[in-house]
């Protein structure tokens, strides 16, 4: 029988050389012993490097770069970006706190629906930006301030009246928890400055993972039209706008990268072309998937060869319970590969069709269905390539009681 093989995405060019894998010029057996097993994350932090090098010299000189912690909040990886990078966004008290070890609270925002008393007086007492969700957090926050004693700093998110194309994951131009909706904001807004609390401005957020590069540059000239009819209605200049981030990266098949270049001289003239009501403000893009995701690679190794009605399946010893993204089980409606390859022998012929599948009792755990790959056998390492964006955090590691998964930074 013919096993017809699917497509997978493309291996970051930063990895796509021939032979055994390197990263961070070291071999990724040497990442392993540096981990302590399989399965293991290593992270590349001369491309999140590089990443970042590159977004800062296509952006305006006016934009500041925001980490989006939710992508990957690894410490280590933390300590390294926090320099590089403007400010962080967190989504929890528990993202707060590693933010705080690693960056002036001055520069940390804090977004999410369902903050609870305990978070919002978390980040009051710390002095972060809390993006208000709604206004019942509004009425939360000033009232917790006030107890303390304190001056919050207080930011709306909004609700945006528009999405962005293309996106894997819509957060804009429909009903949503994310957000107070565009015509209730004025009000607000009011009533924060009113309050005495510190106002800091918008935080507009329509959608994430977009490879649709014209739609990021309309998206963006929509949301500073936005910010700039919202302050008008408010009376009152946002000191930051908040762009969000959006930016995609190709995963599967037939996915071409953005073009930064492009997104850059597009908000640059965006910028000179605002409304003289958002003259004085200060702006971000936030990303978290776009700076680490193509940095990041899970290494698994091959502990059982088996064959099974005609097909073979290399199963190996970390799955769904460490990378429930590439099993597609996390946003995805229909399943597609992640780029993978034979650690040990990259671009080398093509010998058979495999699925690569986790040790977990479920046949939702799939790391890779029917790809060509050389041979592997057991004692070799399979890499999940693109696998720097929600991937350990964003698992569910108690499954079935296996170790967790180990992760280091590389570079």
């Amino acid at each position: 029988m013919t096993i017809t093989a699917k497509p997978m995405g493309p291996i970051p060019p930063e990895f796509a050389g021939g032979g055994a894998l390197t990263i961070a010029g070291q071999g990724f057996e040497h990442w392993i012993e540096a981990a302590g097993s399989t399965p293991a994350y290593v992270h590349d932090m001369t491309v999140v490097s590089a990443r970042i090098a590159r977004l800062r010299a296509a952006l305006p000189a006016q934009v500041d770069i925001h980490y989006a912690m939710k992508a990957n909040p690894l410490p280590a990886l933390l300590a390294r970006i926090a320099p590089l990078v403007n400010g962080l966004d967190v989504a929890s008290a528990g993202e707060l706190a590693k933010a705080l070890a690693a960056k002036d609270p001055r520069h940390i925002s804090f977004a999410g629906p369902g903050k609870r008393d305990i978070e919002l007086e978390a980040a009051i007492r710390a002095r972060a930006t809390l993006n208000l969700e709604s206004e019942g957090e509004a009425t939360r926050a000033i009232a917790i301030g006030d107890r303390l004693g304190e001056r919050p700093r207080l930011a709306v998110r909004v609700n945006p009246d528009f999405e962005l194309k293309g996106s894997g994951m819509k957060m804009g131009g429909r009903p949503s928890p994310f957000g107070v909706d565009v015509e209730r904001v004025p009000a607000l807004v009011a009533r924060i400055v009113s309050s005495g609390a510190e106002w800091r401005g918008f935080h507009l957020f329509a959608g994430s993972q977009s490879l649709d590069t014209m739609a990021i540059i309309e998206t963006q000239a929509a949301t500073i039209d936005l910010a700039a009819r919202l302050a008008q209605d408010a009376g009152v200049e946002p000191p930051l706008v908040n762009l969000g981030g959006g930016f995609g990266i190709p995963y599967f098949a037939g996915d071409e990268p953005v073009d930064v270049e492009a997104i850059g001289a597009s908000l640059g003239e965006a910028l000179v072309r605002r409304s003289g009501v958002l003259s004085g403000s200060g702006f971000a893009v936030e990303l978290g998937r776009w700076l680490i995701g193509e940095a990041g690679i899970y290494l698994a190794r091959v502990v059982d060869r088996k064959e099974s009605g005609g097909e073979v399946f290399l199963v190996v010893d970390g799955g769904l319970n460490h990378h429930l993204a590439a099993t597609g089980n996390f946003g995805t409606v229909v399943r597609r590969n992640y780029p993978v390859a034979v650690a040990g022998r990259i671009g080398a012929a093509v010998e058979e069709v495999v699925s690569v599948v986790g040790p977990l009792c479920t046949p939702l755990d799939r790391l890779a269905d029917r790809v060509a790959l050389p041979r592997a056998e057991v004692g070799d390492v399979i890499a999940v390539f693109a696998s720097g964006a929600y991937g350990a955090s964003a698992s569910p590691a108690a499954f079935l009681g296996h170790p967790p998964v180990m992760e280091v930074v590389a570079g």
